[in-house]
């Protein structure tokens, strides 16, 4: 296996995936399985291989195989910190690609987390059921 030309690091929500781009085919490999076997709906597949279209349109004709370890949250942030991942990492390995990626918005962290559980509710803010008499 060639070393992998870079590795970076996508968060979202409570997932972390740690992405290593490599130079070769185009193939995403996620927790040792291939990207469609991994994620169960079409919209996170779709979702993690934003950057790669992004790539695809590229003047360059580079072609890169990512090896994602994910970890944490469900499969929707799963796939928001893939993408972030490979967004981050094509942009240290290809500076010039940097701008299309910022333009498409995959450089920019989704800050939203879930809401902390307040004291004296069922949830962040479902307050339990109110008996006037």
């Amino acid at each position: 296996m060639p070393s992998p030309l870079t590795q970076s690091t996508g968060r979202r929500k409570e997932a972390v995936a740690r992405v290593r781009l490599r130079s070769g085919t185009g193939s995403v490999t996620v927790n040792g399985k291939k990207l469609d076997e991994y994620f169960p709906s079409q919209l996170h597949i779709r979702r993690a291989s934003a950057p790669m279209k992004v790539l695809s349109n590229a003047p360059s004709g580079l072609v890169y195989d990512v090896d994602a370890s994910i970890g944490g949250g469900g499969y929707s942030g799963q796939a928001g910190a893939l993408c972030l991942g490979i967004a981050r990492g094509l942009a240290e390995v290809n500076p010039e690609l940097r701008d299309e990626l910022k333009k498409a918005g995959l450089l920019r962290r989704d800050p939203r987390k879930k809401e902390s559980k307040k004291y004296g509710l069922k949830k962040a803010r479902k307050a339990p059921q109110y008996s006037k008499r």
